[in-house]
């Protein structure tokens, strides 16, 4: 007897919608309408006063509350409908969104704090003589920290917010808004050298292909972890992270509290990872600039913590090179490999949770003598990342069939990539929240931390750093002037 589909609207899906309805407002920009210029970005800050303005410079003359609380009220609009569409009861969600945005909100402007969040390379711009060097991420490990605090010591507050207590809806529509962004940094890496490009797309392969099957080897020989556990956490030691365990764990149908238990992993070990690897760069790459730029990419595990290394890398080694040899490099060429390298690896993230869909299907949970349906495969492959192709590709047919837009086009995935980042502070808060002290250890997070300790400063930085020899030696960024 066939086995009847569901037609119950899933959070996966609805991370879908949500994705690309923020993605096709930002895109009104393109037809002389900004629909989402309002939308409240916190810089580095200061002053906290200055901390808070609105996205697009059209939008300049609304005070910077007046953006937050317009931002606030259209994800409320929009998440209480998506809360009505999955059933939830919609008076208590409301109530738990609003308090879920205003603490998220909090951590992420208190991540933003110059002291906390400005690199080195910025000091002088804040006029501050140090820093914790965390960059604006900073705001993702608070937001954890406190969830963590509320979901252990605060039971009765987490359970009365448990309706908005949404980790994997958050991150899965700040994925799909995420390819739109990758989209644009794409198409406008097609401008650079095609070496440098080819390069960078033979590295990813390269890298990803030896640290996964290391990183599940070791899980699964030395640290007897299912394969529950080890397919999410090798995908987020070797891919991007947070959206790669999120979106394998997704395809072989994990439970929740897997990827979400690496996803944190991740973060924090991307900020370690932030404060040592551009000075070990600068100290022994300073004469090979572009293997430094691809190996903060094949290294560090977050987009933001990625990119925040390359331009520290770029900052250190431009200045060494500067006072030592007398060679001014042209800036740009050494983060803008960082990016390239992240994305080809960001890219990668669809790819993957095809192949391990396809895997658990017909290899791993498949019954003897049973004949494996599409529809089996289409079942565990995690919706959402139809949505991440969705906006990625779209992005890069504009570029291709309108270059004239694509400057316009960086403008309204720039403004796309507001909501991506609540999205993600929200995520982190409810992991924290969902996340029991306890249990976590019953699970093994610290059997977890030491895998990831293992693999990530045992040799995956190391064989980064080879991999990014192989392809990048020799090849020097353009002299300035």
């Amino acid at each position: 007897m066939e086995q009847k589909v569901s037609t119950k609207l899933t959070e996966d899906w609805l991370a879908v919608i949500v994705g690309l309805f923020i993605f096709v407002l930002a895109l009104g920009i393109l037809f002389g309408g900004d629909l989402l210029g309002w939308a409240v970005t916190t810089g580095i800050w200061t002053n906290p006063a200055l901390a808070l303005n609105p996205v697009a410079k059209g939008f300049a003359g609304l005070p910077g509350l007046a953006s937050l609380l317009l931002t606030y009220l259209f994800l409320l609009a929009v998440m209480t409908i998506g809360a009505g569409l999955l059933k939830a009861n919609i008076r208590k969600f409301i109530v738990a969104f609003t308090v879920v945005f205003i603490i998220s909100y909090i951590c992420w402007f208190f991540g933003a704090w110059a002291y906390i969040a400005a690199t080195t390379n910025q000091l002088d711009k804040f006029g501050i003589s140090w820093s914790l060097n965390l960059t604006s991420e900073a705001g993702y490990i608070i937001a954890l920290v406190v969830g963590l605090i509320i979901g252990n010591f605060a039971p009765g507050f987490a359970q009365a917010i448990n309706e908005a207590v949404r980790p994997e809806l958050y991150i899965k529509s700040a994925i799909v808004v995420l390819g739109g962004y990758l989209g644009i940094t794409a198409a406008e890496q097609l401008g650079l050298a095609t070496s440098v490009m080819f390069r960078g797309f033979c590295a990813i392969v390269e890298a990803y292909l030896i640290y996964w099957a290391i990183v599940y080897f070791v899980a699964r020989k030395y640290f007897k972890f299912s394969r529950e556990w080890a397919v999410p956490l090798a995908s987020g030691i070797s891919i991007c992270g947070v959206s790669a365990a999120i979106a394998t764990g997704s395809a072989i149908k994990a439970r929740p509290v897997v990827p979400i238990m690496v996803s944190s992993l991740v973060v924090i070990f991307a900020v370690v990872e932030l404060l040592l690897l551009p000075f070990l760069a600068q100290k022994f790459l300073a004469n090979e600039p572009m293997v430094a730029g691809a190996w903060m990419g094949l290294a560090v595990k977050t987009d933001g913590a990625a990119v925040a290394s390359g331009a520290i890398t770029e900052s250190l080694i431009l200045a060494k090179v500067s006072a030592e040899q007398g060679i001014n490099y042209q800036p740009g060429w050494m983060m803008a490999t960082t990016t390239t390298v992240k994305v080809f690896i960001d890219i990668f993230i669809a790819i993957w949770a095809f192949i391990l869909a396809w895997i658990w299907s017909a290899k791993i949970e498949r019954r003897t003598n049973e004949k494996i349906r599409l529809g089996q495969i289409w079942e565990r492959f995690p919706k959402f990342i139809l949505g991440y192709m969705a906006t990625f590709f779209a992005v890069i047919i504009i570029a291709v069939l309108a270059p004239n837009l694509v400057s316009h086009t960086r403008v309204a995935m720039g403004e796309a990539n507001v909501f991506r980042g609540i999205f993600f502070v929200m995520t982190f808060f409810t992991i924290g929240v969902v996340s029991n002290f306890r249990r976590l250890w019953e699970e093994g997070i610290g059997r977890l931390a030491l895998v990831y300790i293992i693999c990530l400063f045992g040799f995956i930085i190391w064989i980064g750093m080879f991999i990014s020899w192989l392809f990048f030696q020799g090849v020097k960024p353009p002299i300035a002037g």
